[in-house]
């Protein structure tokens, strides 16, 4: 008997079950490599080798798509609402996401920007537990609940600000030994800008993760003031 003919055509890997998971897992990999224009429901398709029609099932359309990427990322912040330390807490939030944000930088604008244009109640309900505990973790650190929102929408306010500033630091040339030079000051008139030029070796060298921190010790010991002497630490 003879031996079994080997077919011409490799045997294909078969393709992975979809799920909601790997829809959006396969979506925040496309918007990390080529941006938030890509994303498409055609080019997710083609991305996992299937109909886009199919994908219908796990995202009624972009928009539910972009919320289902805010929602991945944001679900890779830790946030322990019971830490008795509450500014302690705070700051490995914010160095945690400054991370996420160096790591999905394409992503920042739309966690930034997406939750502007639409009602609070109506957010994907995973862009809101971050909000839900840190308002938990400030109440039970002694603010109000008013004040702990107001706490929350100065320590984001910052916190994106920072991100945001950072991402677009931005060299002219990477090569220049002269501060002054790769950061192109050298363009600006210098009786107009006098401080921005003297400034050059000190923007060359900037540490997001150092100037965060001297940032948060600002805001922070701010806004332990707001606490009262009853629920100070140690009292």
């Amino acid at each position: 008997m003879g031996s079994p003919q080997k077919s011409d055509h490799p045997t294909e890997a078969p393709k992975p079950r979809l799920s909601r998971d790997l829809v959006l897992s396969t979506a925040l990999a496309l918007v990390d490599a080529e941006g938030l224009d890509a994303l498409t429901m055609r080019r997710l398709g083609q991305e996992l080798q299937r109909d886009p029609m199919s994908l219908y099932r796990y995202a009624a359309n972009r928009a539910a798509l972009l919320d289902g990427v805010s929602e991945m990322v944001l679900n890779e912040l830790a946030i322990f609402p019971d830490d008795p330390d509450w500014q302690a807490q705070l700051r490995k939030i914010a160095h945690d996401l400054r991370l996420l944000a160096l790591r999905h930088p394409n992503v920042v604008p739309l966690l930034v920007t997406r939750p502007l244009s639409t009602p609070l109640g109506m957010r994907p309900l995973g862009t809101l537990r971050p909000l839900e505990q840190i308002l938990a973790l400030l109440i039970e650190a002694g603010f109000t609940p008013s004040a702990a929102l107001h706490v929350y929408r100065a320590y984001y306010g910052f916190l994106y600000g920072h991100i945001l500033n950072e991402l677009q630091e931005y060299i002219v040339d990477p090569e220049e030994n002269e501060a002054i030079l790769r950061l192109g000051l050298h363009r600006l008139p210098a009786k107009d800008f006098p401080h921005l030029r003297a400034l050059g070796p000190v923007l060359a060298d900037y540490d997001g993760d150092g100037e965060l921190d001297q940032g948060l010790s600002i805001l922070l010991s701010g806004l332990a003031t707001q606490l009262t002497p009853q629920h100070q630490p140690g009292s």
